[in-house]
Formats: structure tokens, C-alpha cells, sequence
């Protein structure tokens, strides 16, 4: 009995982003193996919300900068900055709602804060998941446009275009999201004595399909177009021969962009979706066994939270290291000094003509 019960509070622990608790309902075939509890799941319940409390601060930190320069500057955004303000704003949205699952991690799985949270707090982790991937898909098209299809690039790239693909990006993730709105719920678990926010499909075959859904539309659709927009903005800019020296210098920043771009978000969310793939294939049987479930629930533990971390990484990624934000930076603060000086001036002015108008009327 202790020994089904560890496993179970592993289960429980499984990606915020997948189906917790397959065992609990009795549907998963690693339930009969009696695998023994690792030191390793001790030392994950301690770090798993300090980590989350780090990922959050950082990210409430560096999001609210970004969306403050690029709402308070006196210049209309860009198109690409409209693409990553709302970058920052799903960033956001995630960081919000981690504080809830470090509670609940540090709690022991005991949700505490209700039905309507336990949905509203999953749907905007993934609703960051899919919308961010999505924008980022976004930037690499903006810059495949301007790039690769430099004279006509003025028709497509206007403002009004970003906002209303911003808009249809996140009312699609909307619609992604509708599984994890219907199924998410809070359920009382008596061997563990808790009361565990999980999804609970109705069977393993809605699950594997939602999470092949996950791997198609929320990793390889948008990796294929990442790609193909970075292969065309490369070879785009090897063949530029007007202006050498500009050309150099452009397709020196641009490299230096798309590469970090596609390795960061290779580095952070790749492991994350292979152990998804891998967990696919273990409960349609291909693998198996104690150590390599136990093996791929601690994997999907470390990469899940490498995957968060990009939303602390994006805005120092896509923007602070940027000149063109430095830039804006300086210039908004500046303007605030100036808005600043001319409401102190204005208050003096007219502080000094009420003191004159009593003194004359005296």
C-alpha cells in the first residue's frame, strides 16, 4: 500500500501541462508495477516552488518593463514590437498564474483554491504555451516579409495587420484551450487524503489525442515555419549586393537574431516535447518498465520548468539586448524627465502668480 501510494503522489506531480493523475483513475498500465520511491522526488517537491516563486518574480519584473517602454513611449509601436508586447503579455499571464501551482506543489497536491481557479490557472499556463510559440511564429514571418520580400513589405507589415493577427492568435489559443477548460477538476483523492486539481478525460484515448494535438499544433507546425522563414532570411541576406558594408552589418544583427532566437526556444522547449512524444509512445505500449517510467516522470519534471523559464528569457532575448529598446528606453526616459520638469515649472509658475494676485489684491 505505501509503496502504490508513492507512486500515485509521483503521478500527481506529472507536467502542468499534460495529464496528471492516469493512475488515480485506473488507467494506466504501470499501476500493477510497484516501482520504489527515489530520493530524487523528495528533492523535486522541496525545488519545484522555489524555483516557480524565482521563475515568477523574474518574470513579473521583466514583462511589466517591456509592456511599460512600449506603452508609455510617445511613438506609435512597430509591427514587431506589437508582436512582442504580446509576447510579453502571454509571458505575463504565465508568470501570474505559477505562484497558484507553487502553492499547490508545496501543499502537497492539496488544491486549495476551488474549481473556477483550478481551470482559469491551467488554461493560462497553456494558453502561454500556445500563444507565445505562435507569436514567436509571428516575429520570423514579420521578418521573413521584410527581409525577403523587402519592396513589397510596406503593404504587408502595417500595424493594423499585427494587432488583428495578435487577436486571432490569442482567441486561438483560446480554442486550444477548450480541453483543459472542460476537463480540468478537482477531485478528491482518498488513499492520498488530498483534494488534487487534475484532467480527468474520460478515457486514454482523449488524452493521447489531446496530447498529440499539443505536439503537432504547439511544436512541429511552428518549428516547420520558424525554420523555412529562417532558411529564406539567410540566404535572403547572403545575396543582398547593394550597399556591401550595410549589408554586412544587417546580416550580421539579423544572423545573431534568428539564431538565438531558434536556440533558445530549441533549448527550452525541445526536451520538453521529446518526453512528451516519449510518454505517447509508452502508453500506446513501444516502452516500458519501472525504471524508464519513473525515468521519464523526473524528465518531465526538469523539462517542463526549463520550458517556463523561457518566459523569463524572452524579454531579454527578443528585446532589452535589442539597440532599437535601448533606444526607446533612453528616449522614454527622457520624456519622462521632461514631463517631469514641465509639471514642476507649471506648478511654480502658478504657485508664483497666486502669491502675486494675493499680494496685489492685499
Amino acid at each position: 500500500m505505501q509503496s502504490i501510494m508513492e507512486d500515485e503522489i509521483q503521478l500527481t506531480t506529472s507536467s502542468i501541462f499534460s495529464a496528471i493523475p492516469t493512475t488515480l483513475s485506473g488507467k494506466n498500465a504501470t499501476n500493477d508495477t510497484q516501482c520504489p520511491h527515489l530520493d530524487v522526488w523528495d528533492w523535486l517537491y522541496i525545488m519545484q516552488p522555489a524555483f516557480m516563486f524565482i521563475i515568477f518574480a523574474l518574470g513579473i519584473l521583466g514583462n511589466i518593463f517591456v509592456l511599460l517602454v512600449f506603452s508609455l513611449h510617445k511613438k506609435a509601436c512597430t509591427v514587431a514590437e506589437i508582436y512582442l508586447g504580446n509576447l510579453a503579455a502571454a509571458d505575463l499571464l504565465l508568470v501570474i498564474c505559477l505562484p497558484f501551482w507553487a502553492l499547490n506543489v508545496a501543499n502537497g497536491f492539496d488544491w486549495q483554491f476551488g474549481m473556477v481557479m483550478c481551470r482559469l490557472v491551467n488554461t493560462g499556463i497553456r494558453m502561454n504555451m500556445f500563444c507565445s510559440v505562435f507569436l514567436l511564429v509571428l516575429v520570423s514571418v514579420d521578418r521573413y516579409i521584410a527581409l525577403v520580400h523587402a519592396l513589397s513589405s510596406g503593404r504587408m507589415r502595417r500595424a493594423r495587420y499585427a494587432k488583428l493577427s495578435c487577436i486571432a492568435v490569442w482567441i486561438f489559443g483560446l480554442i486550444l484551450n477548450i480541453p483543459t477548460l472542460h476537463f480540468r477538476a478537482i477531485q478528491f483523492i482518498p488513499e492520498l487524503n488530498i483534494i488534487a486539481c487534475i484532467l480527468d478525460y474520460p478515457n486514454t484515448n482523449v488524452g493521447l489525442a489531446c496530447d498529440i494535438l499539443l505536439i503537432l499544433i504547439g511544436f512541429i507546425v511552428p518549428i516547420v515555419v520558424i525554420t523555412y522563414c529562417t532558411v529564406k532570411i539567410i540566404r535572403a541576406l547572403h545575396k543582398q549586393v547593394v550597399d556591401r558594408f550595410n549589408a554586412e552589418n544587417t546580416e550580421r544583427k539579423a544572423t545573431v537574431l534568428v539564431l538565438a532566437v531558434m536556440v533558445v526556444f530549441l533549448f527550452c522547449w525541445v526536451p520538453f516535447h521529446l518526453v512528451t512524444v516519449m510518454d505517447i509512445l509508452m502508453r500506446f505500449g513501444l516502452f516500458g518498465g519501472c525504471s524508464f517510467g519513473t525515468g521519464l516522470d523526473i524528465s518531465n519534471q526538469i523539462f517542463t520548468y526549463l520550458a517556463l523559464s523561457n518566459s523569463v528569457l524572452n524579454p531579454i532575448l527578443y528585446v532589452i539586448v535589442g539597440k532599437n529598446f535601448r533606444k526607446k528606453v533612453r528616449e522614454l526616459l527622457k520624456q519622462l524627465t521632461e514631463k517631469r520638469k514641465d509639471s514642476v515649472s507649471g506648478s511654480t509658475r502658478s504657485h508664483l502668480s497666486n502669491t502675486i494676485k494675493t499680494f496685489v489684491n492685499y
